[in-house]
């Protein structure tokens, strides 16, 4: 599923799902409220509260800042670096593109690898709001015939 396409010039982004930062922030906010509820005058039991409630707020502070986490063009692929930071990456610097299948807990879980061979980058379903193997195909597809 493309977050966003340009009939145009064949671009495409993949984004954090829009209800995952409200969600974390909810957490958040359910985190602090057990903390305050069950802490009973234990200020490390309120404080891992806090932390594991600020770690979250941080995470949901980024998926609002930078939602947008891989886009492609004919010119190569745009990806996130740090915490709200963009990475260009130019088709010629891009080796491979593959997705990583492995099971999980029973489940089966996917991470679309790019690799440049200085860096790997690595996103996840949440990441993309599309299954990663459906973005790989699409990677594949925009990018040029080498020669």
């Amino acid at each position: 599923m493309r977050a966003g396409t340009d009939s145009e010039s064949s671009a495409a982004q993949w984004r954090v799902p829009r209800a995952l930062p409200v969600l974390k922030l909810a957490g958040a906010a359910a985190l602090v409220g057990l903390g305050l509820l069950f802490a009973e005058g234990d200020q490390i039991r309120l404080g891992l509260a806090g932390l594991a409630a600020a770690a979250l707020v941080g995470s949901a502070l980024r998926d609002l800042l930078a939602p947008v986490r891989l886009a492609v063009d004919a010119a190569g692929i745009t990806v996130i670096s740090g915490f709200a930071g963009r990475r260009r990456l130019d088709w010629d610097a891009v080796e491979a593109i593959t997705v990583d299948r492995r099971p999980r807990l029973g489940l089966a879980a996917e991470v679309l690898e790019i690799d440049t061979g200085d860096s790997l980058h690595l996103f996840g379903r949440y990441d993309l709001d599309a299954p990663p193997g459906e973005v790989a195909e699409a990677l594949r597809a925009a990018r040029p015939e080498r020669r």
